[in-house]
């Protein structure tokens, strides 16, 4: 380990790219399958803020068809289906059941935005839009009875957080230098590069030669522009806060829905980890703190009052089991509202200093294309000429049919099976959640063991020890809440009592690296 703290302190790449959330995790991938010589440099965890605060979708945005964004929504319903093909473990398609509400938008305008929602792009996998009697429709059963007419179309499912770390592995395994808690603390120009401070907690200061910087930093990223010398940016971020909540499960059937609030919000109700369901998100401006910021008591009451609207089951604030909230970095368009605000992205690269690309906006669906336009641009900068690569290659665990290929069809169930069946000694939902998080990348989880003793201790309901020592050894994982929260959903399960025995365990874990 010594001998690796020599070698971090100083560092040369071709790339050193700020922030560990989507849009940076995807351009290490890509850059390294292209001979990039790479180092991410993350001040948290993998995904720890905007990129795991979603509302969980590969949706190409129905509702961004109001404010005329047909260029974004083409581009990210594009994505929608080569995603769900690059990791269906982790990504799945998702029905959703809108509730026609006759005080708000029109049956006629429903219906043409849905037909423009199917054919703006090619569909591969997903089912065309249609209008459905709730009476006689399964997702009908839980609403009020006014509600007796509505529309079902198709989008996708993303476990956010993990489709972040699944870059991040990706890119590790091209050759990339993931350095998680680490941040970088002073940039400056020197010559046709950059000179870089990382301060580690794990290895202290580290001084990194760069060819160029992408500042992929999400909310801190006007911060991080401003703070770099010889940095000229013409742009800038609104910062708008989304919260969601979880409650104990709410219909038993396998659609999601999409409502209309009376203040022209969308909202939506999606099943969620089996047993519970999830209900977002809430549109504020934000000016905190971005790291820290949290659901109000206003937002609870809010998400609350809106599925009672809809829903026969009454919720209260004190049904609700977890919540979350993050901070967009949208592009500051100058919209009147933050729901109006543009979600797409501007890729701006000063064509007078070395190479320093500031990624303003974005959004989870179009991560990968946003990724390889940055590359366009940073390519012939650097001199290099490599073909993109990330459209025709699984991530990490997706090949599920064949290895190292995009599954051709999105049958999860049939992978699942197979995998159980391998391990036949695995509790059904166990292995069920293995083939989830890991696909693939499961057998190599697991290693040699043959029965649940070698798994080791239970530390948290649902998390043993084999599982966490390859969190810890492999994705990056260095406290409970990364475990808990962004590897798996296990938190959900936890008391106090657990969460502090994996702590401990986790210590111990730790205990040899720090040494050195």
């Amino acid at each position: 380990m010594q001998s690796t703290i020599k070698q971090l302190a100083q560092q040369d790449c071709d790339l050193l790219i700020v922030g560990g959330g989507i849009n940076g995790v995807g351009i290490a991938r890509d850059a390294a399958g292209r001979g990039l010589r790479v180092i991410l440099c993350e001040q948290h965890d993998l995904a720890q803020h905007t990129s795991s605060a979603s509302t969980k979708l590969i949706h190409g945005g129905l509702r961004y068809l109001e404010y005329y964004e047909f260029k974004l929504v083409r581009k990210a319903l594009q994505e929608r289906e080569l995603l769900l093909r690059t990791a269906p473990h982790i990504m799945w398609p998702l029905r959703f059941v809108m509730p026609h509400d006759a005080g708000q938008r029109p049956a006629w305008m429903i219906r043409a935005g849905l037909f423009l929602y199917d054919h703006l792009a090619r569909r591969a996998f997903l089912p065309a839009s249609q209008g459905v009697s709730l009476r006689q429709h399964v997702a009908g059963g839980p609403l009020k009875g006014d509600f007796r007419k509505g529309f079902v179309y198709s989008d996708g499912w993303v476990d956010d957080a993990r489709l972040v770390v699944l870059n991040a592995l990706d890119a590790s395994e091209r050759g990339a230098n993931i350095l998680t808690r680490t941040r970088c603390a002073a940039v400056r120009q020197e010559g046709q590069g950059w000179h870089a401070t990382l301060e580690s907690e794990q290895h202290g200061r580290i001084d990194v030669t760069a060819r160029a910087i992408v500042n992929a930093a999400g909310p801190w990223t006007a911060q991080f522009a401003n703070a770099a010398s010889g940095v000229s940016n013409t742009h800038g971020l609104r910062l708008v806060k989304g919260s969601h909540i979880i409650v104990p499960r709410l219909f038993d059937h396998p659609y999601a829905y999409i409502f209309q609030n009376q203040d022209k919000r969308i909202i939506f109700a999606i099943p969620y980890q089996d047993e519970f369901t999830l209900i977002g998100t809430t549109d504020l401006e934000y000016t905190g703190a971005p790291g820290k910021v949290t659901i109000s008591d206003g937002e609870v009451s809010y998400l609350c009052e809106v599925a009672n609207r809809y829903f026969t089951k009454q919720i209260a604030p004190g049904d609700v089991v977890w919540t979350y909230s993050g901070v967009r970095p949208l592009l500051d368009d100058s919209a009147q509202n933050a729901s109006a605000v543009t979600r797409d992205y501007l890729l701006e690269c000063d064509p007078n200093t070395a190479p320093f690309l500031n990624i303003w906006g974005g959004k989870i669906t179009t991560y990968r294309k946003l990724s390889e336009e940055a590359l366009a641009m940073l390519q012939p900068r650097l001199g290099r000429d490599a073909p993109d690569w990330t459209a025709s290659a699984p991530l990490p665990g997706g090949d599920l049919q064949q290895a190292d290929a995009l599954v051709e069809n999105i049958d999860f169930a049939r992978f699942a099976q197979q995998l159980h069946a391998q391990y036949p000694w695995l509790p059904g939902k166990l292995a069920q959640r293995y083939a989830r998080c890991y696909g693939t990348r499961a057998r190599r989880m697991l290693g040699t063991a043959k029965n649940m003793t070698e798994l080791g201790e239970e530390l948290t309901p649902g998390v043993y020890e084999q599982e966490a020592r390859y969190l810890f050894e492999v994705e990056w994982a260095r406290c409970a809440e990364d475990i808990l929260w962004r590897r798996t959903k296990c938190g959900l399960y936890c008391q106090p009592r657990h969460v502090a025995r994996l702590e401990e365990w986790i210590k111990q874990m730790s205990m040899p690296e720090m040494s050195t």
